[in-house]
């Protein structure tokens, strides 16, 4: 499972990188073309500059340009001196630096700078006219040539090196990213495979019962107990569809609704309250006691902690047996608020505790329920900055804890608990045996 988990990952996150590194090559590439562009112009304007210095030297010397030597002391420290000849009205070579070789009669009448080579030498080649005749100056281009060279291998070596790091580390994020957004998908698709399948059960109930009900004639009793399994399997269903809708809206919430300083114990107490009917239709007796000095008050949506209450207490009506008990604690201290809910049931497999909290997951299926109960209670605790204790009860059970930190009004005492907000249901509004099952 590992190894498919891993196989998934890789191929969107090689894609990713592979993309990632094509398009750092494509800037890379344009960016050392730009760059070799700007130094060459730069090289080639250098030695132009220099080719128009000598031949503005040369010409201001132009009476003894024909008649003595043509020096070039003044370059002679230079790697690439620049090289002169002298050229008379006749196109003939009249004089010429030490150094400069043959010059071909094509490049005596030579303008503007150009490429050429001379005497196998690539060189930049400038010319003037003169009284006498013209000057020809010519620099060579190997200093360049080396330059560029240089730019070349350096970019052939870093270049991949650097697409290698690119590489790399946009595999790491894509790896990094990816995790989250395929385990995100792996549950969006595990939630629908495990939704469907809770919705088809009850719905190939309903759709039996009313098949063999059309099919043969029966008595007012029998139609009645089709109705009332119909019935059964419709409230499951409508328990199922407001458990997932409630997910979708607290999973769809930009912001969750505004905190408020809310009296855990009454809370408990009111939703002990509810379930006594559930609970002795059990044979199951609820007890619910406040311990501690101090207020029990949490700042939290009222709604949603009475929503985890409720599914804290059916889920310990279904566990326990007929004649157990069901305890309610709430307990405050300085360390902050806890509520805690014991029955006396099978109890949670310890390897099981760190998987109670997932959707349509059931430690077992004896009490029946749909998966969704401790679900919804873990998103409740994580937006309230709760934290959940799952432990056995003394004697056989489970017991559940959630703590939270004490009300940030500070001052509470218990005249001021009794100011808070409490979630109260009217006593003729019967609590839903199936709310919240885990």
């Amino acid at each position: 499972m590992r190894r498919l988990r891993r196989d998934a990952l890789s191929r969107p996150a090689m894609r990713t990188a592979g993309l990632t590194t094509a398009v750092v090559f494509v800037l890379l590439v344009v960016l050392c073309a730009g760059v070799d562009l700007f130094v060459m112009h730069d090289l080639m304007a250098s030695a132009d500059q220099r080719l128009d210095e000598r031949l503005s030297s040369l010409t201001t010397t132009h009476d003894t340009l024909f008649s003595g030597a043509v020096r070039d002391q003044e370059d002679r420290n230079l790697e690439a001196p620049v090289l002169a000849w002298a050229i008379d009205g006749s196109g003939k070579v009249v004089n010429a630096t030490a150094s400069a070789p043959s010059l071909p009669a094509s490049l005596r009448g030579v303008g503007s700078a150009q490429q050429a080579t001379v005497g196998g030498v690539d060189l930049r080649v400038s010319g003037v006219a003169v009284d006498d005749g013209r000057v020809v100056a010519a620099v060579s281009m190997a200093p360049v040539s080396r330059a560029l060279t240089t730019m070349l291998v350096a970019e052939a070596i870093f270049g991949p090196l650097l697409l290698a790091a690119v590489f790399v580390g946009a595999l790491a994020i894509a790896y990094r990213v990816a995790g989250p957004v395929e385990r995100a998908r792996r549950r969006h698709v595990a939630f629908t495979a495990d939704a469907s399948h809770e919705l088809r059960t009850p719905l190939a109930v309903i759709e039996a019962e009313t098949t063999l009900a059309l099919g043969a004639q029966r008595d007012a009793a029998g139609y009645r107990e089709a109705l009332e399994r119909v019935a059964g399997e419709s409230g499951r269903l409508r328990r199922i569809v407001d458990d997932l809708l409630w997910l979708a809206r607290f999973d769809a919430e930009p912001e969750p609704p505004r905190a408020e300083p809310v009296d855990l114990a009454e809370l408990a107490a009111t939703a002990a309250e509810r379930f006594r009917t559930v609970a002795s239709r059990r044979g199951v007796h609820i007890r619910s006691e406040r311990r501690g000095d101090r207020a029990a008050v949490i700042d939290a949506p009222v709604d949603w902690v009475d929503r985890l209450c409720g599914v804290l207490l059916d889920n310990a009506c279904k566990y326990s047996p007929p004649g157990g008990d069901v305890e309610v604690l709430v307990g405050s201290d300085h360390n902050g608020v806890s509520l805690r809910v014991r029955d006396h049931g099978p109890g949670i497999p310890v390897a099981e505790r760190a998987l109670i909290f997932g959707r349509f997951h059931r430690a077992t299926d004896s009490a029946g329920g749909s998966g969704l109960g401790l679900a919804i209670g873990d998103a409740v605790v994580r937006a309230t900055g709760g934290r959940w204790d799952v432990g056995d009860t003394p004697g056989g059970g489970a017991s559940i804890t959630v703590t939270w930190q004490r009300s940030s009004g500070a001052g509470f005492d218990r005249v001021d608990a009794e100011r808070a907000r409490v979630f109260t249901m009217p006593a003729e509004r019967a609590p839903d045996p199936s709310t919240g099952g885990s």
